[in-house]
């Protein structure tokens, strides 16, 4: 199967813009909605749900530490009751609001932080798989593909849960399967180096390492990113090869 395009929108606030959500949509299949924590407010929750749907595009949950200060990109040390919490609430948001336009919830990809510490701790990995699971409705759960998939899929499927596996269009990959940080140099490809990384992963099932090396990635979404025009005009460009 076709991998999925999945994008982060609805992080708009307020009189503050954020991206180009009307012009992303119609190009994508998923869209991760911000739920306010980190980004998002009602109004724009309520918008970018309505494009979601005129574009027929499924919609997730995009929950995040309550950072907006910081956009949800800094780690907090909260309870595990806490993340639970945190988690519920912000699903339960996005829940609410797509139901009365006629709108299932079908995943959640947490964002910034959360996401990052999701990945590097089971402890945090496994209290949200918990409140995922636990959840009124049945939802997956996106997680970054790293050699660890099996692993993670044995966890999740101990709990009924399932998963979407995500890679990432325009970050390079170390040689043991996770993302450069962004401070180091070649961490984010050029467009070029980014359509030819999609091109592998369709055809390959591959990516190429910093190092040179080929690395299986089992992936079933792609992670890309809509903030400007030029993002946009990539992410047809992606589309194009995927569906080529």
């Amino acid at each position: 199967m076709a991998l999925l395009l999945n994008c982060d929108l609805g992080e708009s606030f307020g009189a503050w813009t954020m991206g180009v959500d009307a012009e992303v949509m119609p190009h994508i299949d998923q869209a991760n909605i911000a739920c306010g924590f980190h980004a998002g407010d009602p109004m724009v929750m309520r918008a970018t749900l309505a494009l979601a749907k005129h574009h027929g595009v499924a919609v997730g949950a995009h929950p995040s530490y309550p950072d907006v200060a910081g956009f949800g990109r800094r780690s907090m040390q909260c309870s595990n009751d806490e993340i639970a919490a945190l988690i519920t609430y912000q699903l339960a948001a996005l829940e609410g609001m797509a139901r009365c336009q006629g709108l299932a919830l079908s995943y959640i990809k947490p964002h910034g932080a959360l996401y990052n510490d999701m990945m590097a701790k089971a402890d945090i990995r496994h209290v949200i798989m918990d409140t995922v699971a636990a959840y009124h409705t049945p939802i997956h759960l996106m997680l970054q593909a790293t050699p660890d998939a099996p692993m993670h899929q044995q966890e999740a499927e101990a709990r009924g849960l399932q998963l979407y596996f995500e890679a990432f269009a325009d970050r390079r990959y170390s040689a043991s399967g996770l993302l450069l940080p962004r401070s180091q140099p070649g961490a984010v490809l050029t467009l070029e180096q980014m359509l030819a990384q999609v091109e592998q992963l369709d055809r390959a099932g591959t990516i190429t390492t910093d190092s040179g090396l080929e690395l299986p990635l089992q992936a079933d979404t792609l992670c890309v990113h809509g903030d400007n025009p030029a993002a946009v005009r990539a992410i047809q460009a992606i589309r194009n090869i995927i569906h080529s």
